[in-house]
C-alpha cells in the first residue's frame, strides 16, 4: 500500500486529507508539526510527502531539506496558505517537486 505523510499543523486540513486520502486506498500518516514529519518520515519510509510550510517546530522548508538530504527521489508536495511567488521558487528550489496554494478542491 501507499504511504503518504501529510504534515499540516490545522487539524480540519490534516483530517480532510486523511479522510479522503484513506478513501482512495493510501496509508495515511498525518503529522502535526515539522519535528514529528522528520521523525516519522525517517521511521515509516513514505512513498510521498505532502507538506504546509507554516508549522510549528520545523517550517515545511527545512523539512523538505531534511527529507532531501535522505532521499532525493521521494516526491514531495506543498500544499500551503503561502501564495507569494517567492514562496513558490524557494519551495520548488529546495527540491519539492509540485507547489499548491489553498484553498483547494479534492476532486
Amino acid at each position: 500500500m501507499t504511504k503518504i505523510l501529510i504534515a499540516e499543523d490545522d487539524d480540519h486540513t490534516r483530517d480532510a486529507l486523511r479522510e479522503v486520502l484513506t478513501m482512495e486506498g493510501y496509508e495515511v500518516i498525518p503529522a502535526s508539526d515539522g519535528l514529528q514529519a522528520v521523525d516519522f518520515f525517517r521511521a515509516e519510509n513514505p512513498d510521498f510527502v505532502c507538506l504546509d510550510v507554516m508549522m510549528p517546530g520545523l517550517n515545511g522548508y527545512e523539512v523538505c531539506k531534511q527529507i532531501r538530504r535522505q532521499d532525493e527521489k521521494v516526491p514531495i508536495l506543498f500544499l500551503t496558505a503561502k501564495t507569494e511567488e517567492i514562496d513558490t521558487v524557494l519551495g520548488l528550489e529546495l527540491g519539492a517537486d509540485d507547489y499548491m496554494t489553498k484553498p483547494f478542491g479534492v476532486k
